[in-house]
């Protein structure tokens, strides 16, 4: 029969769970496999530590067993994970038994007597002991002493700190929000609750000084104060918002935003400043930080002809051809002093503090208008609606009137119009005092409202001459924001533009009719007849602007008829003719014998007013 090889069969168990449970419908439920820690819990309980070691010596062994086992030992590896272990924990209790019986034997006395050695008898010297003790006593007096004046010191300079340091953070709870986080006490110094969208947290720290700081000398504290804030170094230094007016004379040149601080400007808060003043500063950085980002904000969303233009930390709008706003944002914190000697030199314009006014005033109304609502009338009606909007359903307003009271300006829209007026304002009151100066006759006199508007100012202009200040032409301007309004004494009124020159000749044709009419006014009193009067006349050589005046008078006697023309910049020229008078005789024998056609015929010849003796044209 041939031999069967040997063969090698691999025999692998099943990886599968054993079955816990098998249902009605013959589903099969398996077990949970152990995890790592429940199959080690399981492995452990399968050791028993009872067993005792001197049962399995007393077994009769030859030592050649024994010395094989031995090598066999080492040869193969143990097949029990724990061995190791267990070899260990018996090696300590075989070193702790030991330890236990040396500490039995060196107690109880009773096996072993342990003796001290005597060491050699030293010198004693009283004196030289008590010297010792003597000086260490009052070593240790002096120092015990020196402590006790020091707690004592620190006790009383504590409690007063203590009570200086309550005291302070009361009126700085008065005064500014607080809160505690923690250990900690921080204040808020931006308007969020005023309905301030600014990003800016303006959350600043409030510790309380060293006792070392505040027994310093008085120039290192020179306010003596126990509380100290720690603002944010992005709201430290000065501030504040610069509005200027500035004349171009080449409309390309648009884009210069240099900057260039005030003297008064470029120093910070002085060396050991009170916390009132660092907060106060900090806070009006934030307030003008937040100002130039919401007008910054806004000249990107206003659509306007000529584009309004923001370059880094200044604003450009343009108010007339060739005048621009400029607002810019100055601040110096003390840390960019290389920064600043580096720029390139330019003028500082005029800075108009009032318009730097009206700004703040602005965003301060928009902030009181987020928080003080009218009161609802009735009292179920919405909050913050306005009086307008209540009274629009009783007064039938249409969805057009309703559209319009939603609608509101801009903070940038308000302040061009208030920079528009005010440099209109000041065009119009140098081209009345230059004209004042230019024309001595007759006289101006410009009279400006004491109270005006922030978009409408009014003057009252009054013309006379010298010596006759009987008669006068008075008329009014009301200034807006781009045009004026002349108001004439008899209700006319014209609009003029933001031109100067359409101002100017306006005045100056006012002046011209003035001569006239005062003449006129004139010659009741000295018994002249008025011809004719014309206060625009269409024949002679035509004026560049406005009309000419004219005015024809005959004496009492009808022997000298006088022409009297008055334009705005050929000024006045003055006409006579006399008439020659006949013999009674003669006039007997023309055969029209009307007074009135007796003197007929004869040319007007032109007087040379300067050769007339007087100060004025009526003297």
């Amino acid at each position: 029969m041939a031999s069967v090889p040997n063969v090698q069969v691999s025999i692998e168990t099943v990886c599968e769970s054993q079955i816990q449970e098998v249902t009605l419908d013959g589903q099969e439920i398996y077990t949970q496999p152990l995890s790592m820690s429940e199959n080690l819990t399981k492995l452990a309980h399968k050791i028993d530590f009872s067993q005792d070691e001197a049962s399995a010596e007393s077994q009769s062994k030859s030592e050649s067993e024994k010395n094989a086992e031995k090598e066999q030992a080492k040869t193969q590896p143990s097949l029990w994970p724990w061995d190791s272990v267990r070899t260990k924990l018996k090696s300590s209790l075989t070193e702790v038994s030991v330890l236990a019986d040396v500490l039995g034997i060196a107690r109880e006395k009773r096996y072993m007597v342990l003796d001290p050695v005597q060491s050699e008898p030293t010198e004693q010297r009283p004196a030289a002991q008590l010297m010792a003790k003597k000086k260490s006593l009052q070593s240790a007096a002096n120092i015990l002493l020196e402590g006790a004046e020091k707690l004592k010191k620190s006790e009383i300079d504590k409690s007063a700190a203590h009570s200086d340091f309550n005291k302070e953070l009361m009126e700085l709870r008065q005064r500014w929000k607080l809160k505690k986080v923690g250990n900690t006490i921080l204040g808020d110094l931006s308007y969020k609750s005023a309905g301030s969208r600014y990003w800016q947290s303006g959350t600043f720290e409030v510790r309380k000084k060293e006792a070392d700081t505040i027994t310093d000398s008085p120039m290192s504290n020179p306010s003596g104060s126990t509380l100290e804030v720690i603002i944010p170094s992005e709201l430290e230094g000065v501030a504040y918002v610069q509005v200027s007016v500035e004349q171009i004379s080449d409309l390309t040149e648009v884009t210069s935003a240099y900057l260039t601080l005030p003297s008064h400007a470029s120093s910070n808060l002085p060396h050991g400043a009170t916390w009132r003043h660092k907060l106060k500063a900090a806070q009006n950085v934030l307030f003008c930080k937040e100002l130039f980002s919401q007008l910054a904000r806004e000249a990107v969303q206003i659509k306007s002809p000529i584009p309004i233009l923001v370059v880094g930390n200044k604003i450009v709008a343009t108010l007339f051809p060739g005048v621009q706003l400029c607002i810019t944002l100055c601040h110096f914190s003390g840390k960019d002093k290389d920064k600043k000697d580096k720029m390139p030199p330019a003028i500082n314009p005029e800075h108009r503090y009032v318009l730097e006014h009206s700004l703040h005033q602005l965003l301060r109304e928009i902030f009181f208008a987020n928080i003080n609502h009218s009161m609802p009338h009735p009292v179920t009606a919405t909050i913050g609606m306005t009086k307008r909007r209540r009274l629009a359903g009783p007064q039938g307003c249409t969805s057009q009137d309703l559209l319009d009271m939603i609608q509101t300006e801009t903070l940038l829209e308000k302040i061009i119009k208030q920079a528009q007026h005010a440099e209109l304002r000041l065009s119009t009151a140098n081209t009345v005092d230059e004209l004042c100066l230019s024309v001595p006759d007759p006289q101006i006199t410009a009279h400006w409202g004491a109270y005006n508007e922030a978009l409408e100012s009014t003057v009252k202009i009054s013309i006379t001459s010298m010596a006759y200040e009987t008669y006068r032409t008075v008329l009014s301007l009301v200034v807006g924001t781009d045009n004026v309004k002349a108001v004439n004494k008899d209700g006319r009124s014209i609009q003029l533009s933001y031109e100067q020159q359409e101002l100017k000749d306006f005045l100056l044709s006012q002046l011209s009719q003035h001569q006239v009419l005062v003449i006129q006014s004139l010659t009741k009193f000295l018994g002249w007849q008025v011809l004719s009067t014309s206060l625009a006349t269409g024949i002679g050589e035509m004026e560049k602007c406005g009309n000419t005046s004219s005015l024809l008078l005959t004496s009492p006697t009808a022997s000298v008829q006088i022409a009297i023309r008055s334009g705005p910049t050929l000024g006045q020229k003055v006409y006579i003719q006399t008439l020659p008078q006949k013999p009674t005789d003669q006039r007997n024998k023309d055969i029209v014998t009307d007074v009135k056609w007796v003197n007929l015929g004869g040319d007007f010849q032109e007087i040379d007013i300067d050769k007339i003796e007087g100060k004025t044209f009526f003297r």
